[in-house]
């Protein structure tokens, strides 16, 4: 394993805070660490370890000696802090005296560490993967790539065979079988993809000079562009789409992503609620944060994942009965802890069997569900947000959502369901705090347009916004 370099010992620094944690004036250690870690001189204080140290010496009134580390960005920062809370008189902030300082390298990963890093990213954006007994004999492979059909197909027909007896190895010209770490690496083609693949061999069992096994994928030099290869591709011979960036993130990267992120709310979550113990309210208060970034990270995955689905040559949906009242109603239920969080009312309108759409009951709830959802934090507090069913003329029935909000301006209307656009509303309760992906409106119009229906925005009675779902009557 390589070892960290020597650790580098400074001089102690002396800063001094407002009541409010912003760093007036530091020495240049500090100052320096301040604005490593993001922060503004005079700013609020960036580095959380102290910021934390500041507000409960505060909030106690009382001297705090404790030690603290922080990262720099390139370093590890580690030193012992001394906080002073002044009086109201003197300004009723601190000052603060670091100690000890000393910055040290950060470890290097070992080259086992590293290697499974690399191998992590390979599953991730490999598109065919196959597993091999130990004499590299194929016993199961799996593809979704669209121009790895034909060799999915081969592999079906032979089991048992030579893994490279179905590719062709360009960079190599000896016979198999050969040792498998002459092939890690390799490049290689194969019938029905012109796209150039990486092989990737990697051992099974404790033994790698000796693997019970191996793990095969082929992880293709460029990207595949829409329309080309497999059955996907236009009978009359259409021109190739670039591949959408999010085709590979939402296919390649959401699956890998998923549990993690989950885990990290979790344990977020269990932190936030003191369920492993007593904690400090400030680090209740971190692991709160932490966990609504997770949920937000979460629900980008999901977007990134529909937003593949919506964009994939020939996406339909199911052709069913769907009671448009039934589907308000259910929205309004899973969204109703948040809407009474926000002090904001759910009121649904229209008599269940009065508007039945022909359409898909799943995706009409996911339009709802985000509708609702815009509305609810984009109203003020004491608001009512209204779910309303009716019939739009002949043959179509439609579903509306209505906000007391500030509205949307015919500007903002015109690129609001625009791909990555976040409404940028000027008020509300969530104005001026990150957004979502800013594919929700555009997930859900073209849910819309593939159900035969239309997703459009309006202004509401009372000057908020009004979005209506358009469909097909059953």
């Amino acid at each position: 394993m390589n070892m960290a370099g020597p650790t580098e010992t400074l001089a102690g620094a002396y800063g001094l805070t407002d009541a409010q944690g912003r760093l007036l004036s530091a020495d240049a250690p500090l100052a320096d660490l301040q604005e490593r870690c993001g922060g503004d001189l005079p700013g609020t204080l960036a580095i959380p370890e102290l910021l934390a140290l500041v507000r409960q010496a505060r909030g106690l009134g009382l001297k705090i000696a404790r030690g603290f580390s922080a990262f720099d960005g390139e370093s590890e920062v580690s030193g012992f802090a001394r906080i002073h809370p002044l009086s109201e008189d003197d300004g009723g902030g601190c000052e603060v005296l670091v100690e000890n300082w000393q910055r040290s390298p950060l470890p290097q990963p070992s080259a086992r560490e590293f290697a499974e890093r690399l191998d992590a990213i390979d599953r991730a954006i490999a598109e065919v993967s196959a597993r091999l007994d130990a004499r590299q004999r194929l016993q199961v492979l799996s593809t979704r790539a669209r121009d790895a059909a034909t060799l999915e197909a081969a592999a079906l027909a032979a089991p048992g065979t030579l893994w490279s007896e179905l590719v062709e190895l360009t960079d190599i010209t000896h016979h198999q079988p050969l040792h498998w770490r002459l092939l890690d690496g390799a490049a290689c083609r194969f019938e029905g993809s012109a796209r150039g693949w990486r092989v990737r061999l990697i051992p099974l069992g404790v033994d790698a000079q000796n693997p019970a096994g191996f793990e095969l994928l082929l992880i293709a030099e460029q990207p595949l562009a829409e329309g080309v290869g497999g059955p996907d591709q236009g009978a009359e011979g259409e021109g190739p789409l670039e591949t959408s960036p999010a085709r590979l993130v939402g296919t390649a990267l959401t699956p890998v992503l998923r549990q993690p992120v989950q885990r990290i709310i979790a344990n977020a979550e269990t932190m936030r609620a003191r369920l492993a113990g007593p904690l400090r309210d400030e680090y209740s208060e971190y692991a709160g944060t932490i966990a609504s970034a997770g949920q937000h990270l979460a629900a980008m995955l999901d977007d990134l994942a529909d937003l593949e689905v919506v964009e994939t040559p020939g996406f339909s949906t199911a052709r069913e009965p769907v009671d448009l009242a039934d589907a308000a109603a259910r929205a309004a239920g899973i969204l109703g802890v948040r809407a009474r969080n926000r002090d904001t009312a759910l009121v649904v309108e229209g008599e269940h069997g009065g508007a039945i759409a022909r359409a898909e009951f799943r995706r009409v709830l996911q339009i709802l569900i985000n509708l609702v959802g815009n509305a609810v934090a984009y109203s003020p507090a004491s608001s009512t947000v209204t779910i309303s069913t009716f019939a739009a003329g002949e043959g179509r029935v439609a579903v509306s959502v209505a906000d007391q909000g500030p509205g949307i301006s015919p500007e903002q209307a015109a690129k609001v369901f625009d791909k990555f656009e976040r409404l940028g509303r000027d008020s509300g309760r969530d104005a001026g705090k990150d957004g979502g992906s800013g594919l929700g409106l555009y997930i859900s119009r073209r849910l819309a347009e593939a159900m035969a229906g239309t997703l459009s925005v309006g202004v509401a009675a009372g000057g908020g916004a009004l979005f209506t779902l358009e469909l097909p009557a059953a």
